[in-house]
C-alpha cells in the first residue's frame, strides 16, 4: 500500500484532494444511477432477461464511447481538461433528470435507453480526463500512489452507492418510486461534481500543456483527429512495457466479462430457484441484496489491491506483480467458483478484484510514465476503449456460451486457467512484438 508518509503527503496536496473530491462525487452518483438501472430492468420480475439481453444492454451503454473514444482523446489533448470534467458532469445531470422521470412513471422506453446510454457513456470520457490530468496535480514520484488511491476510492464509492441503492429498493419494495428517487439523486450528484470541478480549477491547471490549435473546417478537423490517432497509437505501441501490460489488461477484461454475466445469471436465475420453487418477487429483492454484497466485496477487494500494489510493484517489478496477481486470480476462480455457493462467490469476487485493481494500477502508471503529456489524452482514450471493448466481448462470449442460469463448471475452469495463462503469457509480449522503447 502507499506508505503512510506517502499517503499523507499526497492528501496534503490541495489540487489532488480537489480532483479526488470531484471524482468521488461523480462515481458515487454513478453507483446510484447504475443501481436504479439494475433494479428496474435486470431484476424486474416483470421483465424476461436472457444472457444475450444482458450483454446487449452492456454493449449499448459501453460501445458507443468505446468506438469514439480514441477520437475523443484527441480533443482531451486540445480542450481544457478542467472544462471537460466540469461540463460533462453538468451535461449528465441534464440527461439523468428526464431518465429519472421515466423510471418514476414506470415507462423505461427507447428514450430512456438513449438517455442512459449517454449518461454512462459520457462517464468514460470524464474518467479519461481525470487520468490525463493526474500528472498535473501529483509529482512524478508519487504518481503510482495517486493511481492507487484515486481510482480505488472511486470504485469504493461506486460500490457503496450500489449498496445504498439495494437498501433503498428493499425499504421501498423495489417499485418505480425507488428507482426514480435513485436516478434523481444521481443527477444531483453529477451537478455537484461538475460545479466542484469548475470551482476548484482554472485555465490549464489540469492540462494540456500545449496551446490548443486553431479550429479549422470539419473535414480538416476530422483529418487532424485521424492523424492524431495514428500518432497516439505509434506512441503507445512504441514502448515495450506499455504494450505488455495493455495486452494483459485486454485479455483479463474479456475473462472478467464472462464472469460478470455468470454472476448476474446466477443471482437472477439460479440462486432464487435453488430451493426447487419458482422465484417470487421477494426472491428477486434478495438477489439484489446478494448482488450488492458481491459489488461491495469487489470494492473492498479493489481497495486492498490498491493498498498492496505500489510497494509490491516496486519490490517485485511490474511484470512479476501482474503475473502473481492474475495467476492467483485464476486459482481463486477455480477453487471458490466451482461449488457455486453465494458466500464463496462473494469471497472470490473480493480476491479477483484485488488482482483486477492491482493490474489496472500498473497499466495506468506505466502509460502515464511512458507517454509524453501531449499524447496522454489519446493514450488514455485508447486505453479506455480497449478496456471497454474487451469487457463487452467477454460479456457476449458469456452470453453465448453460458446456460441461462449461469451454472457451468466448464466455464469456471476455462476462465480460471485463462487468468493464469494471461498472467504468464503477457511477459512474452516484448519478445514476440519487436517494439523499440522511446518511439513516439
Amino acid at each position: 500500500m502507499p506508505s503512510e508518509r506517502n499517503l499523507r503527503v499526497l492528501l496534503a496536496g490541495q489540487r489532488f484532494r480537489r480532483l479526488l473530491i470531484a471524482r468521488l462525487t461523480s462515481q458515487f452518483s454513478d453507483g446510484l444511477f447504475s443501481g436504479a438501472l439494475a433494479g428496474s430492468i435486470l431484476f424486474n420480475p416483470n421483465e424476461h432477461t436472457d444472457p444475450v439481453a444482458i450483454a446487449s444492454g452492456f454493449a449499448v451503454l459501453l460501445l458507443p464511447y468505446s468506438i469514439l473514444g480514441p477520437f475523443v482523446g484527441v480533443f482531451l489533448d486540445r480542450w481544457l481538461r478542467r472544462n471537460v470534467i466540469s461540463y460533462a458532469n453538468v451535461l449528465r445531470c441534464a440527461l439523468a433528470l428526464p431518465a429519472a422521470a421515466l423510471l418514476y412513471t414506470g415507462h423505461p422506453n427507447a428514450v430512456f435507453i438513449l438517455l442512459a446510454l449517454l449518461v454512462i457513456g459520457i462517464n468514460r470520457f470524464i474518467l479519461a480526463g481525470h487520468s490525463a490530468a493526474m500528472p498535473h496535480v501529483v509529482d512524478g514520484p508519487r504518481l503510482i500512489t495517486a493511481n492507487a488511491v484515486s481510482p480505488t476510492l472511486g470504485t469504493v464509492c461506486n460500490s457503496a452507492a450500489l449498496g445504498v441503492s439495494a437498501l433503498v429498493q428493499v425499504l421501498v419494495g423495489g417499485g418505480t418510486a425507488g428507482y426514480g428517487l435513485l436516478a434523481t439523486a444521481a443527477a444531483l450528484g453529477y451537478l455537484v461534481a461538475g460545479v466542484l470541478a469548475g470551482l476548484f480549477f482554472h485555465g490549464r491547471e489540469l492540462g494540456p500543456d500545449a496551446s490548443a490549435p486553431a479550429g479549422g473546417s470539419v473535414p480538416a478537423e476530422l483529418y487532424a483527429v485521424l492523424r492524431g490517432m495514428v500518432a497516439g497509437a505509434r506512441h503507445l505501441v512504441g514502448h515495450a512495457d506499455s504494450t505488455a501490460v495493455l495486452t494483459a489488461q485486454s485479455a483479463y477484461r474479456i475473462l472478467y466479462g464472462v464472469l460478470t454475466v455468470a454472476a448476474l445469471l446466477l443471482y437472477r436465475n439460479y440462486f432464487p430457484t435453488a430451493g426447487g420453487h419458482l422465484p417470487a418477487p421477494d426472491d428477486y429483492t434478495q438477489s439484489i441484496v446478494g448482488l450488492a454484497a458481491v459489488v461491495i466485496a469487489g470494492g473492498v477487494g479493489s481497495f486492498l489491491g490498491a493498498a498492496i500494489t505500489p510497494p509490491a510493484a516496486r519490490r517485485l517489478g511490474d511484470r512479476n506483480w501482474v503475473t502473481l496477481l492474475l495467476a492467483s486470480a485464476g486459482l481463486v476462480v477455480v477453487v471458490l467458483g466451482s461449488p457455486f455457493q453465494q458466500v464463496l462467490l462473494v469471497i472470490a469476487v473480493f480476491a479477483i478484484n484485488i488482482a483486477s485493481q492491482g493490474t489496472k494500477i500498473v497499466v495506468d502508471t506505466t502509460l502515464q510514465r511512458e507517454s509524453a503529456d501531449e499524447f496522454r489524452g489519446r493514450v488514455f482514450s485508447v486505453n479506455d476503449t480497449t478496456y471497454n471493448i474487451c469487457y463487452v466481448l467477454g460479456l457476449f462470449l458469456g452470453a453465448v456460451l453460458l446456460p441461462a442460469d449461469g451454472h457451468s463448471l466448464t466455464a469456471v475452469l476455462v476462465v480460471g486457467i485463462g487468468y493464469a495463462v494471461v498472467g504468464f503469457g503477457h511477459r512474452l509480449v516484448p519478445r514476440l512484438y519487436p517494439v523499440h522503447s522511446g518511439v513516439s
